[in-house]
């Protein structure tokens, strides 16, 4: 990809494929980011990533300032995949995910009414081991994509498949900041989820998404999507047949269809998954560095991990959701 506008900015050691490096100088901080956070943005959406390094960030309060500098608006995290904690400034903690699982390519709350534009990763710790973060460029991954694969979605969307409960997925209060269920109906119905309260009282939402949508800035077609990543073939198969053999057929906290209903098998998300691997990049990142990502242009994935590590998340600029 050509990358003009990062031109100024990438560190000569890394590959044109990689993830350019900003060095920062000793001092620097929210002053430089908003000074330079358009030329920023223009390196981010040309290579779907640019990694700040030199910020020595070490507080969430650092990470929330250095997150405004850089966006116009942090947006309030609604319909996510897993808990977060909000903290102070705008920002959250990382996804509440097992740190002995990798969390496979996703673009951020890419299902939900509203989905970030931007996303900013502020590294506090790495934690004592794993943990690398990666980027996959949403348009190569359309384009590596087989035809009769991408046709069907392109042209139905994709179908997903949620459950709440207080034993399974993320919690009412969490996923819809609140837990009132007239005020979860009302959300569901003013953004087009269909739903249903089980005898079990938990919650069951059905929504069909766009899985390509193009880029605000470039107009290039982005495979824009969580079809892999939610599905019930990407899952541990321990903790798949556990899930099935506790709460059935339909009762797994997500997976995902064709946009007309049909059921995905494992070579369909297999083949996805494998595109994704073909176009995986690795974020050469260390404590106290700031990833800002091209949330449409570009998914990420994080590898398991050791040790306390902590990430402070930063959601910017809301964009809402295109119906399919």
């Amino acid at each position: 990809m050509p990358y003009s506008h990062v031109d100024r900015f990438a560190d000569e050691s890394i590959r044109e494929d990689g993830v350019p490096v900003v060095e920062v100088a000793a001092g620097d901080g929210p002053e430089w980011l908003r000074a330079h956070a358009a030329a920023l943005r223009s390196a981010a959406v040309e290579r779907g990533a640019v990694l700040v390094r030199g910020l020595g960030l070490r507080e969430p309060a650092e990470a929330a300032a250095a997150s405004q500098a850089l966006t116009s608006e942090l947006m309030t995290e609604l319909e996510g995949f897993a808990p977060r904690t909000a903290l102070p400034g705008g920002v959250y903690t990382s996804s509440q995910w097992p740190p002995d699982q990798p969390m496979c390519m996703h673009h951020e709350l890419s299902s939900a009414a509203r989905y970030p534009r931007w996303l900013v990763l502020s590294c506090l710790s790495t934690g004592s081991g794993g943990g690398a973060v990666s980027i996959a460029d949403a348009r190569a991954v359309l384009a590596s994509l087989p035809d009769d694969l991408v046709g069907p979605f392109e042209r139905d969307g994709w179908h997903l498949v949620r459950n709440y409960s207080p034993l399974l997925g993320v919690a009412l209060a969490d996923a819809f900041g609140t837990s009132d269920r007239a005020a979860v109906s009302a959300y569901c119905a003013a953004h087009d989820i269909a739903h249903e309260w089980t005898a079990a009282g938990g919650l069951r939402t059905r929504q069909t998404l766009p899985a390509v949508v193009e880029h605000p800035e470039t107009g290039e077609r982005c495979w824009f999507n969580q079809i892999a990543f939610l599905n019930e073939w990407t899952m541990d198969p321990m903790v798949r047949e556990l899930l099935l053999s506790e709460f059935g057929d339909g009762g797994l906290p997500f997976t995902t269809f064709r946009g007309d209903g049909t059921a995905l098998d494992r070579a369909t998300v297999d083949v996805i998954n494998a595109v994704y691997d073909q176009h995986t990049v690795p974020v050469p990142w260390q404590t106290g560095d700031l990833l800002l990502l091209d949330n449409i242009a570009a998914a990420h994935s994080r590898a398991p991990y050791r040790g306390e590590r902590q990430v402070v998340v930063a959601l910017g600029d809301p964009l809402t959701r295109i119906r399919p």
